[in-house]
């Protein structure tokens, strides 16, 4: 299969001697700098994962193709390192880095290709989609979440922040690629789901919606979260449509709402129970 090619490409990369490992070039280290950027990162195909353990995961799981490793001179993460792996001093490599303590390693892979909706429809499973949700943290969150309660895929909604946003592919902890994904116009492909007998749920802490706990897991279920401040669109709210909320206790006198990750995860574990 695909992935045991993947799988076995990336651990003859990760043990080849370190002595193989050459400085980067200035070519490598200004579209390093690009893929900061989602016009580049669509662009190029490419994306980066950052971080020791993002990264062993990525080389040892054989979802995605690794392209190349970025290694900080200073540091020791050698036993990652690949063919195709390359140094970069500490002063450059804490400026490519999008964290503040930078773990000193990088991989540059390919972004998976998008599933059809009709591919995606047509199969049975628990799809979790996005609408206009901006945070990376929340994405990235959602994604890991989604992939740990066993979701097969998921819809990033148009206004979403970028799947493959440096910032997501962090807060995803590993988990990117391991889910299959399509940039959705949810307004269009919510319509093919329901046309192949899909359960739409919509999270929506708004007046009317039912609790999760009322529902239950069908073998074709879709859960929506809609955006941070405003919750899901008006527009993809149907009567065909189940809108599902989280109560709060009882004794909440102040706050308002969930975060749209927490509430995902819990919306994902009452599902499972």
């Amino acid at each position: 299969t695909q992935n045991s090619e993947l799988r076995t490409q990336n651990s003859e990369l990760r043990t080849q001697n370190s002595e193989l490992v050459k400085t980067a070039s200035n070519n490598q280290i200004k579209l390093l700098r690009k893929l900061g950027q989602k016009k580049y990162r669509e662009k190029e195909g490419l994306f980066v994962v950052e971080g020791e353990r993002a990264v062993e995961q990525v080389l040892e799981n054989g979802i995605l193709s690794v392209r190349e490793v970025f290694v900080d001179k200073e540091a020791n993460s050698y036993q990652l390192t690949a063919i195709n792996s390359y140094l970069i001093d500490t002063k450059t490599f804490d400026e490519l880095s999008d964290t503040e303590n930078s773990q000193g390693i990088l991989a540059v892979c390919e972004i998976p290709k998008q599933t059809s909706v009709e591919e995606l429809s047509k199969k049975e499973g628990l799809i979790v989609a996005t609408d206009r949700i901006q945070d990376p943290g929340n994405l990235g969150t959602i994604v890991r979440t989604a992939a740990w309660f066993g979701a097969s895929s998921i819809l990033v909604g148009k206004g979403s922040v970028d799947l493959h946003h440096p910032k997501v592919v962090r807060s995803t902890a590993g988990a990117t690629g391991v889910l299959s994904y399509r940039n959705s116009d949810l307004d269009k492909d919510l319509e093919v789901f329901e046309k192949e007998g899909w359960q739409i749920l919509l999270l929506d802490g708004n007046e009317g919606a039912l609790p999760i706990s009322k529902m239950s897991l069908t073998p074709k279920t879709l859960l929506i979260v809609g955006n941070e401040a405003n919750g899901v669109g008006k527009n993809l709210i149907t009567s065909s449509r189940k809108r599902v909320m989280i109560p709060s206790a009882k004794e909440n006198r102040s706050v308002e709402s969930l975060n749209a990750a927490i509430a995902v995860s819990i919306a994902l574990y009452q599902l499972n129970g």
